[in-house]
C-alpha cells in the first residue's frame, strides 16, 4: 500500500453506471437508481507500484471521484457533502473479460472488480464537511488522455449516492465511495505510467503514477 493512502477504509462502496456516456460505450442500459457494488479494503494501494493479483493481464482502467466518509450516516437517513470530509481520485482496476463471464453467467462481480492492487488512491483533499462546489477530473496513461469528467455530468450526484447507501446500512466514518466512471476506459498494465488530474473551483492537483 503506497505512502498516499492515509488509513486502511472498513468499507469500499463502488457505483457503476453513473455517467450516461459510459453506460452507453459498454452496452448497458441506464439505472433508475445506483447500481453498488463493493470492494475489499485489501483492494487498496497508492499512486506507487505495488503487488497486483493477475499481475500478467492486461487490466481495464476506470478514473473515478473519491469520497472519503468523514462522520457516521444511520441506516435509513440522508446524506450528502456534510458527511463527507475529504475527496481524491481513484482508478477502479477492472478485470474486463472475467467482468463480462460474470455478467454472462449470471454472476457477481467480485472476481472482476475486488483483487489485491484494484483500487488505486491518490491522496485526500480535506473539504471541511461541505460542497467543494464544481469538480472536474482526468486520467491520462502514458501521455494519452483517456478519460475526463465533472460531476454534473453524474446521473446520480454525491447525496443521491450517499442516501441510497444509506439506505442498505449505515455509514462509518472512513468508509470510501467510487462514484462512478466517465466514458473512455480502456487498457491498462503493470508498469504504465498515469496521472490522475484533480480541478477544484480553487485549486488543480496532480496525482503522478505508475500501475
Amino acid at each position: 500500500m503506497g505512502a498516499e493512502v492515509q488509513h486502511v477504509p472498513g468499507a469500499i462502496y463502488c457505483v457503476g453506471r453513473n455517467f450516461v456516456a459510459h453506460v452507453r460505450e459498454l452496452g448497458n442500459t441506464v439505472p433508475g437508481q445506483p447500481v453498488i457494488f463493493l470492494k475489499a479494503p485489501t483492494s487498496v494501494r497508492g499512486l506507487q507500484p505495488a503487488p497486483m493479483a493477475f499481475p500478467t493481464e492486461t487490466y481495464s482502467h476506470e478514473l473515478e471521484l473519491v469520497l472519503r466518509l468523514g462522520r457516521g450516516v444511520p441506516l435509513g437517513a440522508a446524506a450528502g457533502w456534510t458527511d463527507v470530509d475529504a475527496v481524491t481520485l481513484g482508478i477502479d482496476v477492472t478485470r474486463r473479460e472475467v467482468q463480462n463471464q460474470c455478467k454472462e453467467a449470471r454472476l457477481p462481480w467480485t472476481p472482476s472488480k475486488s483483487f489485491a492492487g484494484s483500487a488505486v488512491l491518490g491522496p485526500f483533499v480535506p473539504t471541511h464537511a461541505r460542497a467543494p462546489g464544481p469538480i472536474a477530473f482526468s486520467l491520462t496513461v502514458g501521455g494519452e488522455l483517456r478519460q475526463q469528467a465533472d460531476t454534473a455530468r453524474m446521473i446520480f450526484d454525491v447525496p443521491t449516492v450517499l442516501t441510497h447507501i444509506a439506505s442498505l446500512g449505515p455509514l462509518r466514518p472512513g468508509d470510501l465511495v467510487f462514484t462512478g466512471t466517465p466514458q473512455g476506459v480502456g487498457p491498462l498494465s503493470v508498469g504504465e505510467s498515469f496521472e490522475l488530474v484533480l480541478q477544484l473551483p480553487d485549486e488543480t492537483i496532480r496525482m503522478p503514477g505508475v500501475l
